[in-house]
């Protein structure tokens, strides 16, 4: 059975529950259902079958599941020679869960090849509103007192739903997300969600999978917990 048209999502429905990822659309890829809200039980029903809000303000809420998923396995992280050389000589600091709005706030910013932005108020209101509930976090990139770098996205069991980023100096967003994989690893986390491709993600060691695979990857590991972690603890010296 495939569909012409996105399923419509009524607000009021009390009913969380998402199509099968299947009757998403080919074109545009991914597209699977419009409307909704943004309340923490529907985000969260939303990210454990591998869907997630992408819109603009002008827009209805649209809901996204794209064939093939990019994703980023831990162990395969590909830290590049010359990052690792920054990283070994960088009196930067990195931090995590310190200073959330302000990442997100920063991830908005018009940059020279996007000049709007798809993190809407009503988007910020709401991972704002996950990172009080302890889903969303920031990993933060400091020189000094000023925040040059970082990212954000969602955790669930054992799989980080990567957001977006944002870089004031070189390399800096690179090195928030190496150190976020080095903690991912510590962790026991087994999966990181990139949602499209890229050649940034990829060139960090994202690859393609088909969605039926990450689908189950999901079910499998978003119902299990990774080793007792606090986030908010996870401040570090220079890295």
């Amino acid at each position: 059975m495939t569909i012409s048209t996105p399923y419509w999502i009524d607000a009021n429905d009390q009913n969380l529950n998402f199509p099968d990822v299947a009757f998403a659309l080919t074109e545009p890829d991914g597209l699977l259902a419009i409307g909704g809200d943004l309340s923490p039980e529907r985000l969260l029903m939303a990210y454990r079958n591998g869907i997630f809000p992408w819109y603009n303000a002008e827009e209805p809420i649209l809901w996204w599941c794209p064939n093939p998923r990019s994703v980023l396995f831990p162990d395969q992280f590909k830290l590049s020679r010359s990052l690792r050389k920054t990283r070994a000589k960088t009196t930067y600091t990195i931090t995590i869960d310190t200073a959330f709005s302000e990442v997100i706030n920063a991830c908005c910013e018009a940059r020279k090849d996007q000049p709007g932005t798809w993190i809407t108020a009503e988007m910020r209101s709401a991972y704002c509103e996950m990172h009080k509930l302890g889903y969303a976090h920031s990993i933060e990139c400091w020189d000094n007192d000023q925040l040059i770098g970082g990212l954000y996205g969602m955790s669930i069991g054992q799989v980080f739903f990567g957001e977006s980023m944002f870089s004031r100096k070189t390399d800096s967003s690179k090195l928030a997300f190496a150190y976020l994989v080095d903690k991912l690893k510590e962790w026991d986390f087994t999966l990181i969600d990139c949602q499209v491709k890229t050649a940034h993600l990829t060139s960090l060691g994202a690859e393609d999978i088909p969605r039926e695979q990450f689908i189950k990857l999901l079910h499998r590991w978003c119902s299990t917990s990774p080793k007792p972690i606090a986030w908010s603890a996870s401040a570090s010296a220079p890295r």
